[in-house]
């Protein structure tokens, strides 16, 4: 008769293994990142100096530590920069020793590539210019910092984001993604655009930004600055976005949730000048960074979905 098998005890229990949800999104992002290395000749990071795109490129440390950051960084510049944030990319780009391209908007415009609208904003007019860069240098796979909780349009994307030989987003054209399994085959000409937080939310990036002491722009932070309002948004004044007749200006205390053409992107009414203050406001907050801040998708409806047809990301 076979004896019974003795009753375990704690030192026979496997140790429990959890991640937090944090750790969670910083896996799949790591995972998405080494993914795209072994998959692509030739991919590029998309960075602006942005709270998102800073976070991708601390994934990216993390990804290949301790080797370098094994691609360049492409930043396609509008010419409407806010100052903070370009000294702040040259900075990063510096600390890290990766190469940065920058795919530049007013050159393009003096080449006739592109035409600046009637109302001197550029946002809508950086799709050609990316385009032009990628196809340049050769890009097969391009890493974008959007999130699914952004935009409608954006929800629809994969993390695998396929694009035809022009560069264009077809939504009836995305790839199943069962399991986290990825279909990176391409043909000559089509590239992929890829997105490693895809799964975040605002208050989860700003969570990680906590954890890791990731340094950012101070423009996310709570100061003053001479502001005016215009539909509904608070706009700093700047070189590139002045008040219209009729529109007063006024100095307020406000931060900007997310950064872009400094003569589209408008700024929030805020006292948060800690990451813990920022974070309590965001967890309040139920309107989207882009639908408070960003008035180049106030267009239409479709606006965003429209420009990632285009090429947009």
């Amino acid at each position: 008769m076979t004896p019974p098998l003795p009753t375990p005890t704690r030192e026979h229990e496997p140790s429990e293994y959890r991640l937090s949800q944090l750790g969670v999104l910083e896996a799949e992002s790591v995972h998405i990142f080494r993914e795209v290395v072994a998959e692509f000749e030739r991919p590029v990071l998309l960075f602006s100096g942005g709270k998102d795109s800073v976070v991708m490129l601390r994934l990216a440390e993390k990804a290949f530590w301790p080797g370098r950051i094994p691609f360049p960084v492409l930043h396609v510049d509008t010419g409407h920069n806010f100052p903070e944030v370009l000294a702040f990319r040259d900075a990063k780009v510096a600390e890290l020793g990766v190469q940065l391209v920058v795919a530049s908007v007013p050159e393009a415009i003096e080449r006739g590539l592109v035409a600046e609208g009637r109302d001197g904003t550029r946002n809508r007019i950086q799709t050609p210019v990316l385009l032009e860069a990628l196809d340049k240098h050769r890009f097969t796979a391009a890493f974008g910092g959007a999130r699914r909780d952004e935009d409608r349009a954006r929800a629809k994307e994969r993390v695998f984001s396929f694009r035809d030989e022009f560069g264009q987003w077809d939504p009836k054209r995305q790839r199943p993604e069962l399991w986290s399994l990825y279909n990176g085959r391409i043909h000559l000409g089509e590239s992929i655009r890829v997105f490693p937080l895809s799964n975040w939310t605002e208050l989860d990036v700003w969570q990680y930004v906590r954890a890791e002491r990731i340094a950012l722009p101070s423009i996310y932070y709570a100061h003053e600055r001479e502001v005016f309002c215009r539909d509904g948004m608070v706009y700093a004044v700047n070189e590139c976005c002045r008040p219209r007749a009729g529109e007063e200006t006024f100095t307020a205390r406000v931060r900007y949730r997310t950064v872009g053409d400094a003569s589209l992107t408008a700024a929030v009414p805020s006292d948060a000048d800690t990451i813990e203050a920022i974070i309590a406001e965001i967890a309040a907050t139920r309107v989207t960074e882009r639908g408070a801040t960003r008035g180049d998708d106030r267009f239409s409806e479709a606006a965003m979905e429209d420009r990632k047809r285009e090429g947009y990301f």
